[in-house]
């Protein structure tokens, strides 16, 4: 039987993804109920990247499942000195299932490969799959469904909008994206083409035409993380700021609006968005970043054979 990953979501059926998040809703009102499904089941927790939300989410997921997560940070580890193909082949006869948060889409897809445990993509420059998990989770808590939501995405098009275009396909949202930057090669054509088949995509740089007719406005850093406090990007970052800030969410832009809030974090106040939205009572980005830990306890399960019948 070949193992199941989690490597993007445009090969994740709707009805897989429903399961999951099912399975994500019983998980987040009987927190304390499943302690012992991932008993003497151990996880490798494998960051490139910088993080807050992933690592603590999926080490928190761990021990609550009963469970163990190990922290290895990629630096510190030997994967730079050989190929990521025998470290994932040796992390695999160890561990029941490896998280990566990695820079490369392609590294992903490579330890995918090589591993015959699941697979899970923590994030990379191409998706963010987990992000996109518990935003559908927040939307269908928020709006009951998420058929028929209308989510406008403003900022840097990025590996966040692509995963929300797989999501919205997968349960007919419609997504506006307001992307006045488009970096090279980081648009994934198959997401954007399913969506665009379905009718349920438009792109306009006309922000405040496009949140008027929104339930959900997202929003999200105009600088990847690992670079927005780096002296030698500076040039890139002022050239970005300059761009984008007629983009901000503040009170201007979505004054009197009745939709949600919504930001994957972390946050820069007085960048993409005014520190007064971040706990308007329109915000729901708290209760997104919860459901992180929620969406991501349902993803471990289901990699490990659980299905909501069985919780």
């Amino acid at each position: 039987m070949q193992t199941r990953h989690l490597l993007h979501l445009n090969d994740w059926a709707a009805a897989d993804i429903a399961e999951i998040l099912g399975m994500a809703s019983r998980l987040k009102q009987n927190r304390f109920a499943y302690t012992a499904t991932m008993q003497h089941k151990t996880m490798v927790m494998l960051f490139q990247k910088t993080s807050t939300r992933t690592r603590v989410s999926f080490e928190t997921a761990l021990t609550e499942l009963g469970g163990h997560a190990i922290y290895l940070n990629w630096a510190n580890s030997n994967f730079d000195l050989t190929r990521i193909e025998y470290e994932v082949g040796y992390l695999a006869r160890n561990v029941s299932m490896i998280m990566a948060r990695l820079k490369r889409h392609e590294d992903v897809l490579r330890m995918g490969v090589a591993a015959d445990v699941p697979v899970i993509n923590g994030c990379c420059n191409r998706f963010h799959p987990c992000q996109a998990l518990a935003d559908a989770l927040t939307i269908q808590e928020s709006r009951g469904q998420m058929q028929g939501a209308r989510v406008c995405y403003v900022g840097v098009l990025n590996n966040v909008s692509n995963s929300l275009m797989a999501i919205a396909h997968a349960f007919d949202m419609h997504l506006t994206l307001v992307c006045p930057i488009v970096p090279d090669g980081v648009v994934d054509p198959v997401a954007k083409e399913r969506l665009l088949q379905k009718g349920l995509l438009t792109e306009t740089t006309r922000i405040k035409a496009a949140v008027r007719e929104a339930d959900f406005v997202y929003t999200d850093t105009w600088i990847d993380m690992e670079f927005f406090n780096n002296p030698a990007y500076e040039e890139m970052k002022s050239e970005r700021i300059r761009q984008m800030l007629p983009y901000q969410l503040n009170a201007e832009t979505l004054g009197g609006l009745d939709c949600k809030i919504m930001h994957d974090m972390p946050i820069h106040p007085g960048y993409e968005i005014d520190a007064d939205l971040v706990y308007d009572p329109r915000s729901v980005i708290f209760q997104q970043a919860e459901n992180r830990l929620h969406a991501q306890k349902a993803v471990i399960l289901y990699l490990a054979g659980y299905r909501l019948a069985d919780l």
